[in-house]
């Protein structure tokens, strides 16, 4: 039997690509034993048990680039976490060691590879994360999304092009049905509003200032506010059938698919979901992003005039101009709709998987 440990979390934009991975493993090797390793309390532990796999958890977080006193505990967290990846990894006895990014993956690939276990990345921004930096050296495979990101790699021999895979669950409605789902009237045009899976503040404030003009233009909104922000936004909105307000959207393929146009942040997950489904989107990047990657994912799309970006800080300024300007251009939307898709790569998720097993054999050899 084939053994399989991925290990990322932290955020939906690392965990995701590692459940879309898993999913493909187990298409080609559906008899494959495949588990997570993450972190407490964060999304992974809620989604990799629903997503039908087994779940393990370490003690380690991030490294604050502020002072924090909480940077106090991070020499500490690391040594428990490398003990911790090693006597899962020697109990687990994985054919190969997958990391997806964040924080959590570091160790985890780290001990694999010193254990000789074949280990590969994948990273899924254009500006690679500091654990891949730190690793690509070390494992036997890179595999990126984004060409761009090559150059901020020491070595080059290791590396793939194999693009950032989406949710094999994910799936493409027609979208007099995806309307329905929510209960909008078709005919209209509608907005997918959404800040990744805990929400955006500052796109949500903007969208306040701007939803009763919205509402009386006959725009439709589909609003994934985030939990923070959900009462505030829904006691807002609460009067009004054509905006419909969500802490989360689980069934996100729905809202996807009902859509004209995307408003949100651009984590690379989102990226290549939005290119998957070939949507037009206004990206508003995380301004604190590490390196700005965000920034750096989005610029890629705008350069090919595959989508539109606003600066989080030009916000209120732009947003209502930008959204009134391209809801109605059917010739630009169309434009964005055949661009963005350039930038899908609906087999990335196979492609990796068969890296992976292939690595597996020769762990078997």
């Amino acid at each position: 039997m084939v053994k399989i440990m991925i290990s990322g979390g932290g955020t939906g934009g690392h965990i995701f690509p590692g459940i879309a991975i898993a999913d493909s493993i187990k298409k080609i090797k559906p008899d494959a034993r495949i588990i997570f390793v993450g972190t407490k309390g964060k999304i992974e532990e809620r989604v990799v048990p629903k997503a039908g796999y087994e779940f393990k958890a370490i003690w380690i977080s991030g490294f604050m680039r502020s002072l924090d006193i909480k940077n106090l505990l991070f020499p500490f967290k690391l040594i428990v976490s490398l003990i911790q990846s090693f006597l899962l990894v020697k109990k687990f006895k994985p054919n190969v060691v997958v990391g997806t990014g964040g924080y959590v993956s570091g160790p985890v690939v780290f001990v694999a590879s010193l254990l000789g276990i074949p280990t590969l990345i994948q990273e899924q921004n254009s500006y690679p994360g500091v654990t891949t930096r730190f690793l690509s050296s070390l494992v036997d495979e890179v595999h990126i999304s984004f060409d761009a990101t090559r150059k901020y790699l020491k070595r080059k021999d290791n590396v793939f092009l194999s693009g950032n895979p989406v949710r094999s669950t994910l799936k493409i409605y027609q979208k007099d049905e995806a309307l329905k789902f929510f209960n909008l009237e078709t005919g209209k045009k509608t907005l997918f509003v959404f800040g990744g899976s805990a929400g955006a503040r500052s796109i949500n404030n903007a969208m306040l200032e701007i939803i009763d003009e919205i509402v009386d233009k006959g725009i439709q909104v589909i609003w994934q506010t985030g939990a923070l922000d959900f009462e505030r936004v829904m006691e807002k909105c609460k009067d009004k059938k054509s905006v419909k307000v969500f802490k989360f959207i689980d069934e996100i393929d729905y809202a996807y698919s009902a859509c004209d146009l995307v408003i949100c942040r651009a984590g690379a997950t989102t990226i290549a979901e939005i290119t998957y489904f070939g949507l037009p989107a206004i990206f508003v990047p995380y301004p604190f992003a590490t390196a700005n990657h965000q920034y750096e994912n989005a610029k890629v799309l705008f350069e090919a005039g595959a989508s539109e970006i606003i600066p989080d800080d030009k916000l209120k300024a732009d947003l209502r101009e930008k959204i009134f300007k391209l809801i109605d251009d059917e010739r630009r939307l169309n434009e964005m709709r055949e661009k963005v898709k350039a930038f899908s790569n609906p087999n990335a998720g196979e492609t990796i998987a068969k890296a992976i097993l292939k690595l597996a054999e020769r762990r078997n050899v």
